[in-house]
């Protein structure tokens, strides 16, 4: 496992977002367990979660405390591990995602995060999505508060633009230490937040990090997902799903040569992208994130960065 660092901590190359375990289709218990002691074997040390990764209406907080107890009864070591968790996002019964950004909900959400994780502080905590009816900088203000505070020890903003990102920075400073944005491939709108995560020397996490490689096991019609997080797309396992996209040839070509798989190949390439880059694919089951974990380690040649960047339209 390679690393890479968010903030002044050192995290694995590859995380996981542990969003499908919680959700519409998650698995049961004892593999959404197994998945995450997987993911730590391979040497995943940053755990992506959500207090809104539940399904609707139900057990709000469910994939924090799954992470928590995967965690706990994990045999080795997890001193490294970072989990970083996201505020703001609801998920009532009508299977809707809604968005609240005002700082005493953010406040009371992180508080309630810290108690289902455990321990003295939240690693990173992120704000989830800006809210429209709040202005952003009473919404950065509440991390900036809850770090005061000491009940996060990071704070990482996700789904924003370059001007809030700016903006963020100006109110937090180095306490700022990651984004969190679409990036795949297939959807490359965030590359300006990108660009500006790597000179302001902020981790950028993409999410659903493997679109137009696979079909996620989220995909479907008749999964309710947020905008946002309509693929926290995983890899190997799920992608002989029926109908997995395989519109980046490319990605398909250089695996076949290479004996692993397109989605293994996806991943080694963002990590190319920039040093700031950690993905952060999802996985429902042992064998895909012990696969996404592979990327980590595949080095790809310059010749197949251009081949690969060529196909997913960089530059153009």
């Amino acid at each position: 496992m390679r690393y890479r660092t968010v903030g002044g901590l050192r995290v694995s190359a590859v995380g996981l977002g542990a969003m499908p375990l919680s959700i519409e289709g998650r698995p049961d218990e004892a593999r959404a367990m197994a998945t995450v002691h997987a993911a730590l074997d391979a040497g995943v040390t940053l755990l992506d979660t959500a207090d809104s990764y539940h399904l609707p209406g139900d057990e709000p907080g469910h994939n924090e405390r799954l992470v928590a107890r995967a965690l706990a009864t994990y045999g080795g070591d997890t001193a490294d591990v970072l989990v970083t968790t996201k505020g703001g996002r609801g998920r009532p019964a009508d299977g809707s995602w809604t968005v609240t950004g005002s700082p005493r909900h953010l406040k009371s959400a992180a508080e309630a995060s810290l108690k289902r994780l455990g321990g003295e502080a939240i690693g990173l905590y992120q704000l989830h999505k800006p809210d429209p009816a709040v202005p952003f900088e009473e919404s950065v203000g509440a991390l900036r508060d809850l770090l005061d505070e000491g009940k996060i020890r990071y704070a990482g903003i996700s789904n924003t633009d370059v001007g809030q990102i700016r903006r963020a920075h100006a109110l937090l400073g180095d306490r700022l230490v990651s984004v969190q944005n679409r990036y795949s491939p297939a959807v490359r709108d965030s590359e300006p937040e990108l660009r500006l995560c790597a000179e302001l020397g902020l981790a950028f996490l993409p999410w659903s990090p493997l679109g137009g490689i696979s079909r996620s096991s989220l995909d479907g019609p008749s999964r309710r997902l947020p905008p946002e997080d309509t693929s926290h797309s995983t890899s190997l396992g799920d992608s002989t799903l029926p109908g997995h996209a395989t519109g980046l040839d490319a990605f398909h070509a250089v695996a076949r040569e290479r004996g692993v798989s397109p989605q293994q190949v996806c991943l080694a390439w963002l990590l190319t992208r920039s040093p700031v880059v950690v993905p952060i694919p999802g996985a429902s089951r042992p064998g895909t994130i012990r696969d996404s974990a592979g990327a980590a380690d595949l080095e790809l040649t310059p010749e197949e960065v251009a081949r690969l960047e060529v196909e997913a339209g960089v530059g153009s």
